[in-house]
């Protein structure tokens, strides 16, 4: 794993800051379901940012299906305060639905990530229907601990299909929009509204010798991911590494 970057806390947007301090507020239930949030004025003033970027924090919330609003406010979500009505048309996460890229601890965590255009590795060519030295869409994503160091890296490669078939992917045109901080932790639900069963296949492993090695002698981990859809076609690989002293992997999924 890398050494700390004391910097990598200072590149994360605002809005993921604030909305990663009312999620572990909200999951560890110091806020207390169907319970009331503070205002926007209250929580701008907490957290010395203005109003537009507690409304960002409380967006992403809603889509993760942790809070809920109404006209009386914002609230803790709980079974008494679910939306009635029709369904809506971006609805909120399952709780076992997977988090994209890096599980369910990396989706309440800080993260450092960006998005390019550039051929992946000759082998992923084909199984991503492109030709050899054929750019696609790559995410790098690293998880950040509460210093600032790195507990896990992972980078994802995007296949033709993916891009054509998830209207959400396919705004990232080659050559422009790619930010430098995007958030895709909705990706395998941008998947399911696109229509697209998918199946994930995931391999575990130690690297040989040294390099199976972190700093202070814990085990690196590798995942090696493959997603494909329900004729067999792959939508995204992504390879994550990390060290098993820092990090904790853990994953569910149901279909």
């Amino acid at each position: 794993m890398a050494e700390p970057d004391s910097e990598a806390v200072a590149d994360v947007p605002l809005y993921l800051r604030v909305a990663a301090a009312l999620r572990e507020d909200l999951t560890r239930r110091r806020i207390a379901p169907g319970s009331r949030l503070p205002s926007e004025r209250s929580l701008s003033q907490r957290y010395h940012v203005n109003r537009q970027t507690v409304r960002s924090s409380l967006q992403l919330l809603r889509e993760e299906g942790l809070v809920v609003t109404d006209r009386r406010g914002t609230f803790a979500a709980d079974d008494a305060h679910a939306p009635t009505g029709p369904e809506p048309a971006d609805p909120p996460l399952t709780a076992r639905r997977p988090t994209f890229p890096g599980g369910p601890r990396a989706a309440g965590a800080l993260v450092r990530a960006s998005l390019v255009w550039e051929p992946p590795p000759l082998p992923l060519a084909p199984r991503l229907l492109l030709t050899p030295d054929e750019p696609t869409l790559v995410h790098r994503h690293t998880v950040l601990g509460p210093h600032g160091g790195a507990l896990q890296r992972a980078v994802s490669w995007f296949s033709r299909a993916a891009l054509a078939e998830i209207p959400q992917l396919s705004r990232y045109r080659r050559g422009r929009d790619c930010r430098q901080q995007p958030d895709l932790r909705l990706l395998y639900h941008w998947m399911h509204q696109a229509g697209l069963r998918i199946t994930h296949r995931e391999s575990v492993g130690v690297p040989p010798g040294p390099a199976g090695t972190a700093a202070g002698g814990a085990a690196r981990l590798v995942v090696h991911r493959v997603v494909s859809d329900q004729h067999g076609h792959a939508l995204e690989i992504t390879d994550i590494d990390f060290s098993a002293q820092s990090a904790a992997w853990t994953y569910e999924f149901s279909a």
